[in-house]
């Protein structure tokens, strides 16, 4: 079985087209587990409604704990983590499990189409520094490192826990993973989400991503130079 891990917070406008199309991509033995992470609106009653099965946190924890708690409910031998705001393009994941199930890959993590020019509405500083956490602390070169749409075995992802909390998950299993010595690739994807633009939300949203990126990498960099690596 297949099991989809869906973090969300406040996602009542797209969680319903994410939930359906995750479920038409994987008919039959599969199911669709979404993490209410405390919303203040009615993502869970709907995400209910389309049938997938939920898990309401007791209080606001942060993404890493809603993909934790996920993964340790999930009943599948595969697990595929997807962000609430894939909307119709969740279709995509297919090409996230068949390196998994054929094991070409211990984690499959899905890159997005580039942005034109006209369309980028940061500044690239939240990348960058995650682009050049991995390459420091693992000697790896990669693209897609914050990309929240991975795909691996259950037990992988039961192996690399705890996970980085907040945003900062994607970063920690990604350095996490490849200090274990884990086959990751990355897989190009039709997929699409929701882009925060130049403008007071977008800038504070970006900021906390930074903040929870800086905050991984550094505790990793703590645990190389104490040896617990």
């Amino acid at each position: 079985m297949i099991s989809v891990v869906i973090p969300a917070y406040n996602e009542t406008e797209k969680i319903v087209p994410t939930v359906n199309a995750a479920r038409q991509a994987l008919p039959g033995a599969s199911e669709i587990i979404v993490v209410d992470d405390c919303s203040k609106d009615d993502t869970w009653q709907k995400a209910q409604g389309a049938g997938a099965k939920v898990l309401r946190m007791q209080r606001r924890m942060g993404k890493g704990a809603a993909l934790m708690q996920g993964t340790v409910e999930a009943g599948g031998d595969i697990v595929v983590f997807l962000d609430a705001d894939i909307g119709e393009t969740a279709g995509e994941i297919r090409k996230l499990i068949q390196p998994i199930a054929n094991d070409e890959a211990d984690m499959a993590v899905a890159r997005f189409p580039d942005l034109s020019p006209t369309k980028r509405t940061g500044f690239g500083v939240v990348k960058l520094t995650a682009y050049c956490g991995v390459r420091q602390l693992c000697g790896r070169k990669m693209s897609a490192i914050l990309s929240g749409q991975r795909a691996a075995r259950r037990s992988t992802f039961l192996s690399l826990m705890p996970f980085a909390p907040g945003f900062g998950v994607e970063i920690g299993l990604t350095i996490d993973a490849l200090r274990k010595g884990l086959r990751i690739i990355e897989v190009e994807c039709s997929m699409t989400h929701r882009v925060a633009g130049r403008n007071l939300v977008g800038f504070y949203h970006r900021s906390r991503q930074f903040y929870w990126i800086a905050r991984a990498i550094a505790a990793r960099c703590i645990k190389r130079q104490s040896g617990e690596i």
